[in-house]
């Protein structure tokens, strides 16, 4: 095509959008960059969100596998609810650096308590035992706390105590930690690909 038809083509294009009152650039997208100099070429300098790349998981029996399938649907329902504790800890930590004495401290944090309990009782009863042993896990990972420590320092280790021994009675522990390198390297698998979007 010659330069000509095409500059004819072009006008032909814009002459027919401004008969119709469209323009044909208000859709266009422009970004501008900012360049660098470096030994005389101009470089686009362009901040590019992180990737992440997640292989996809070796299965090395059908036992795997179908672990693999628990465990994603165990994680769906419980993840939600460990990141939910966790920005409501932080809450609740923000509010009682707030408070002056010990007595208000006590107050909020049963309040809170108080709170937390109607919001949340009914859907946790709901939980199987293994669900309720991975939201153990899980509220470890997002807090950095274990559960066990977590009624230790808002409750007290008499309540700690109680309650670690009824978690003992249906074969979980307060005390279990994450560990995403060892342990908790499919839990972790599992978790980057929610997090992406792809489970």
């Amino acid at each position: 095509m010659r330069w000509s038809h095409f500059l004819i083509l072009m006008s032909f294009i814009l002459l027919s959008c401004a008969a119709v009152g469209q323009n044909p650039l208000a859709d266009a997208h422009y970004h501008y960059l900012k360049g660098r100099v470096i030994d005389g070429d101009t470089l686009a300098n362009i901040l590019l969100n992180e990737v992440v790349v997640v292989p996809p998981w070796k299965f090395k029996s059908e036992r795997e596998y179908k672990r693999y399938s628990r465990l994603v649907r165990n994680i769906k329902k419980t993840l939600p609810y460990a990141r939910i504790a966790a920005s409501k800890l932080q809450m609740i930590n923000d509010s009682l650096h707030q408070l002056k004495t010990d007595k208000e401290r006590r107050r909020y944090v049963k309040e809170a308590e108080k709170q937390l309990f109607a919001e949340f009782e009914a859907p946790l009863r709901k939980l199987t035992f293994s669900q309720g042993r991975m939201l153990i896990r899980l509220i470890d990972r997002e807090t950095g706390n274990t559960s066990y420590d977590l009624i230790k320092d808002y409750k007290g280790g008499v309540s700690a105590f109680f309650w670690q021994g009824v978690a003992r009675l249906f074969g979980a522990n307060l005390k279990d930690e994450y560990c995403p390198d060892t342990d908790d390297k499919m839990v972790e698998h599992i978790i980057a690909l929610i997090d992406m979007g792809l489970l």
